[in-house]
């Protein structure tokens, strides 16, 4: 195959938006609906961790070590970069669709396992240590299971979709996620109120003892194990997906089963399995990942991916898990002793379902919208732009939002709503539209790595850095801070950096995957359009593509195609590709 695209590919960029596709959108999105909810849920329920685990006598209720706490918090981050490279890696070995059956299984078991962590007949700190451990064990794998959903949701996603609405469609199966953060704090909310309710508890400073009942374990672990129920809701559906008719053309040379598979589910007119055969018989491109030719032609690509998935992600999870360290500096949530244990889960939960619902999930929502309109690279640059400016405005006065709550916790949201409407959602989708077949599922690995790779630095950081510097209001065991204002600017201006490094990422939009993945290039010039090789010129610009002399093709040349509509956008895909190949 040499610089274009197979017919059967061309007919599927060309398809038209059918049911299939919303339902795939959702048997897809559903596993980052689980993905951000197991994530995102533990922040909910770590305070509570401590107070139940780490009981403290003292003026304040306890709090998990700052060993334990990172651990608790970034260790299932840590499995899902493990997730991320092995099975984007083995998606592209195997098969996207092979392999999107192992993740959803392994969510399902381990998020039932967190809430299962038990310490045997262990007491006292043996118990806690006991379990924390199971706990942190069940994590690391619910978060290998995680890791795997991103590169392969992304990649049959973009390998089923059209060329029209292909962005859109794969930021829809990420916007899911804003639901699960969501989701997080409404299942937060509704078990703290249900044992709130059942069990009433006094404050911390008025009773030490009697403000975590011993029913308050059961919270954490409903919480944690709720995670496993839409996760299993989809497994029926995920299994009856047909392979990608990219991966059974490209990657395993069948293109004649292609037409055989997707029919199932898509009606779409495909050419003659002869056309077909003939096509795939052609040379394609050997260069392997990581070699001098896909550096050249790729390696500037992967390096804004990752890196601006990277220091998206510092920010991204930094606000996300530390929601309710930033909401206690300013005031907005009372202070831990004046608050039961459970009474503190559910103002925790409020405070997160509230900025999910108003900052979070509109901002993804605004990505499914506009992507196609404006392009990945406008959304992205617009995203960490507005990230910038808000981080600034809320640190540089950072005192007088302790005074002016509500101003606060807007523009507090507004920085959710770009990033979301923004590089959240655009280095999710980018990956998964630029790299060749045959290395698309481990290139968004990669850079889905990256950033959680960020994610574990800001989780790690922050935790550390937005402790006060006065050592006497600290909480205890860790050690003085730079402050929560300090740590916002230093957000700031990671943001900042994330706008310099999207400069590298190229703008998919409009175009088909073969035309911006390079897939075949290497065929001594050659390119193919709508079946007929054409010679690509002399390598300085001045190549023609076939038809009149100027340039232009005629309606022959077009496929016979009579409308002029359809003439139109033909020939509009071909002077896209040719201003490429030039």
């Amino acid at each position: 195959m040499g610089r274009g695209q197979l017919q059967v590919l061309d007919a599927l960029d060309r398809a038209k938006t059918q049911s299939y596709y919303f339902m795939s959108i959702i048997i897809a999105g559903m596993g980052c609906f689980t993905s951000a909810y197991d994530l995102f849920s533990i922040s909910v329920v770590t305070k509570l961790l401590g107070r139940i685990y780490y009981f403290n006598d003292g003026d304040k209720p306890g709090v998990l070590p700052p060993n334990v706490s990172t651990t608790v918090t970034g260790v299932a981050l840590v499995g899902t970069l493990f997730g991320q490279l092995f099975f984007g890696w083995l998606g592209d070995h195997m098969g996207p669709k092979k392999v999107y059956g192992v993740t959803l299984p392994l969510m399902i078991i381990c998020s039932l396992g967190s809430g299962l962590s038990f310490a045997g007949s262990a007491t006292g700190p043996m118990a806690a240590k006991g379990v924390m451990a199971t706990l942190c064990f069940f994590r690391f794998w619910l978060g290998f299971g995680i890791g795997g959903e991103y590169p392969l949701s992304a990649t049959i996603i973009s390998e089923y979709a059209n060329k029209r609405t292909r962005g859109s469609f794969i930021a829809a199966v990420f916007a899911m996620q804003g639901f699960g953060i969501l989701a997080g704090g409404i299942v937060g909310l509704i078990v703290s109120a249900t044992f709130e309710y059942a069990y009433k508890a006094p404050p911390y400073n008025v009773n030490h003892f009697g403000s975590a009942p011993p029913q308050a374990d059961y919270v954490w672990r409903i919480i944690l194990m709720f995670g496993a129920f839409p996760a299993a809701m989809t497994y029926y559906w995920r299994m009856k997906m047909p392979e990608t008719a990219r991966y059974i053309a490209l990657i395993t040379k069948k293109a004649n089963l292609a037409p055989e598979d997707i029919a199932k589910v898509l009606h779409v007119e495909f050419p003659d399995e002869a056309k077909l055969e003939k096509l795939t018989e052609e040379p394609s491109n050997q260069y392997g990942l990581f070699s001098k030719q896909f550096l050249k032609r790729h390696g500037l690509h992967l390096l804004g991916t990752t890196t601006c998935w990277f220091l998206l992600d510092i920010t991204f999870y930094t606000q996300n898990l530390f929601q309710k360290n930033i909401f206690s500096a300013i005031g907005w949530l009372p202070t831990a002793s004046k608050m039961s244990a459970i009474q503190e889960v559910y103002l925790v939960s409020r405070a997160q379902a509230l900025i999910a619902l108003w900052g979070t999930v509109p901002g993804y929502w605004f990505t499914v919208f506009f992507i196609d309109k404006i392009g990945r690279w406008a959304v992205q640059l617009q995203g960490f732009f507005f990230m910038t400016v808000f981080m600034f405005a809320l640190a540089i006065p950072f005192n007088h939002w302790t005074v002016h709550k509500i101003p606060f916790i807007i523009m507090y949201s507004l920085t959710f709503f770009f990033s979301n409407f923004g590089p959240n959602s655009t280095t999710f989708v980018v990956p998964a539209e630029i790299f060749p077949a045959r290395f698309r599922s481990t290139c968004h690995g990669i850079s889905a790595a990256a950033g959680t790779a960020g994610a574990i630095v800001g989780a790690s950081w922050f935790l550390y850095a937005s402790q006060p510097a006065r050592r006497s209001v600290d909480d205890a065991g860790y050690p003085p801070g730079i402050g929560v204002k300090n740590s916002l600017l230093v957000l700031g201006f990671v943001s900042l950096l994330g706008m310099v490094f999207t400069f590298l990422v190229p703008e998919p939009n409009g175009k088909s995957l073969e035309e911006l993945s390079d897939n075949g290039d290497g065929d001594n010039g050659k390119v193919v359009i709508d079946g007929g090789w054409k010679e690509a010129g002399n390598g300085q610009g001045e190549g023609k593509r076939g038809g009149d002399e100027d340039g232009t093709a005629d309606d022959d040349e077009r496929g016979g195609e009579g409308e002029a509509g359809e003439g139109a956008s033909e020939e509009a895909r071909k002077d896209d590709l040719i201003a490429w190949v030039c």
